[in-house]
């Protein structure tokens, strides 16, 4: 085998071993954690049924439990995330959130975040989680409720 044969099989090889690494975190399913007896997560700000003017502000709270950035792995602590026209029942609770429009991260521990949302209705909930971005199992999750943004 020539340098060349052997530096493109090397490189293959390396892509492919690489691609599987960085996929098997993501395909794994991450053992879930229980959160603190009676913790609550709520929503101060808005309130359910509300019409609001852009950008809208939304004000977390949560009892029985500490807020913390994520990646900081401090007993009975975690982060908030906004589900944005997404339910529940379409989130994997036992990987990774993603980033997306229907997912907001508040990974920096803000309990307090502005939403460029267009004009019409929206579904949102809070889903607080690990230090991993992983939910609690159960999952702690706020009532739902419903805006709109003229």
């Amino acid at each position: 085998m020539n340098k060349r044969t052997y530096s493109q099989a090397l490189a293959l090889a390396l892509g492919v071993a690489g691609s599987a690494l960085l996929a098997a975190p993501a395909m794994a399913e991450l053992e879930r954690i229980s959160a603190a007896e009676g913790a609550e997560v709520y929503f101060i700000a808005p309130e359910d049924g509300a019409t609001l003017s852009g950008p809208v502000t939304v004000r977390m709270g949560l009892t029985g439990m500490g807020v913390a950035p994520a990646g900081a792995d401090f007993p009975d602590t975690g982060h908030h995330h906004l589900l944005v026209n997404m339910p529940l029942e379409e989130v994997d609770l036992g990987a990774p959130l993603p980033f997306t429009d229907h997912t907001r991260h508040f990974g920096g521990g803000q309990t307090e975040g502005r939403l460029e949302l267009e004009p019409g209705e929206y579904t949102l909930q809070l889903l607080f989680m690990d230090y991993r971005h992983v939910s609690f199992d159960p999952p702690l999750v706020s009532d739902v409720i419903t805006i709109t943004v003229e």
